[in-house]
C-alpha cells in the first residue's frame, strides 16, 4: 500500500497576493485543504520538504498527513501549480480526507522479469500501452504500484486489467471493458518478413490460379477448333 508522509505546515491568517509573494520569499509555498465538508483552510509548507516529494513524480497517488498546531490532517494532492519561467512550486491544492473516503488516483504500472520473458527471449518488443492507470481506491488501500509479471508472455500475447490483482476494494476508473496495458509485439524487421512472405504465397497462388484458367481455355479451344475440323470434313464427305 501507499506510504504516508508527514510534513509540518502552518495555517495562514492572511491571505491575496503580497502574502504569497513574502511566504516564496521566505523559502515556504501557499497551500489550500479543501473537502470532506470542511471549511477551506489556508496553510503554508516548507518548499525545501514539498519540493523533495513532488520530484518523486508520484505526489499526485501519495498519502499525506500535514501536521497543524499538533494535530494531523489526512490529505492527498490535488493540483500542483508551477511557475512559469522556473518551473518551481508556487501553489498546492490539498484535498481532505476521511476515514472512508474513496478517491481516484493514477497509479504507475512496474513490469518485472523482463529478463526471463519468453516473448522477448525470442525477440519479441514489450509495447506498453498504459504507463499508469487511474484506479478507485479507498483511502488507505492505494497501491504504490501495479507489478506485471512477464515470466510467462509469450509473443503476440496482450496483457488486459482483468489480469492483474488488485487490493480489495481498488477497482480499474474503466470499468466498461477489460483494456490492453501491454502486449509483447513481433519486432518490426520480423513482422516485415512474415508480410512479404505472406503477399509472396498470395502471389503464388494468384498465378497458380491464373495458369489454371488459361489451362482450361486453352482445352476448351483445342477441342472447339477440333470439333469444327470433324463437323467440315463430314460435309465434304456428304458432297462427294
Amino acid at each position: 500500500m501507499a506510504n504516508i508522509a508527514t510534513l509540518e505546515a502552518e495555517g495562514r491568517e492572511r491571505v491575496g497576493k503580497s502574502n504569497a509573494r513574502d511566504l516564496r520569499n521566505n523559502g515556504r509555498v501557499p497551500a489550500i485543504i479543501y473537502g470532506d465538508k470542511k471549511d477551506p483552510q489556508e496553510v503554508s509548507l516548507h518548499l525545501g520538504a514539498f519540493d523533495r516529494l513532488y520530484h518523486t513524480g508520484r505526489i499526485m497517488s501519495t498519502l499525506l498527513d500535514l501536521e497543524i498546531d499538533g494535530k494531523k490532517h489526512r490529505v492527498i494532492t490535488r493540483d500542483v501549480q508551477l511557475h512559469p519561467v522556473r518551473d518551481t512550486v508556487i501553489h498546492v491544492d490539498f484535498l481532505r480526507l476521511s476515514k472512508d473516503s474513496k478517491i481516484a488516483v493514477e497509479v504507475p504500472v512496474i513490469f518485472s522479469n523482463e529478463e526471463i520473458c519468453p516473448g522477448i527471449k525470442t525477440g519479441g518488443v514489450l509495447n506498453v500501452v498504459r504507463y499508469t492507470i487511474e484506479l478507485n481506491c479507498p483511502v488507505d488501500s492505494i497501491p504504490e504500484s501495479l507489478n506485471i509479471d512477464l515470466s510467462e508472455s509469450e509473443m503476440g500475447d496482450s496483457i488486459h486489467i482483468s489480469s492483474v490483482a488488485l487490493p480489495d476494494g481498488v477497482e480499474p476508473v474503466i470499468s466498461d471493458r477489460d483494456f490492453t496495458i501491454a502486449t509483447i509485439a513481433a519486432p518490426a524487421a520480423l513482422r516485415s518478413v512474415e508480410e512479404e512472405e505472406a503477399e509472396a504465397a498470395a502471389e503464388a497462388e494468384a498465378a497458380e490460379a491464373a495458369e489454371g484458367e488459361e489451362g482450361a481455355e486453352g482445352t476448351e479451344g483445342k477441342e472447339g477448333a477440333e470439333g469444327k475440323e470433324s463437323k467440315e470434313g463430314e460435309k465434304k464427305d456428304k458432297s462427294e
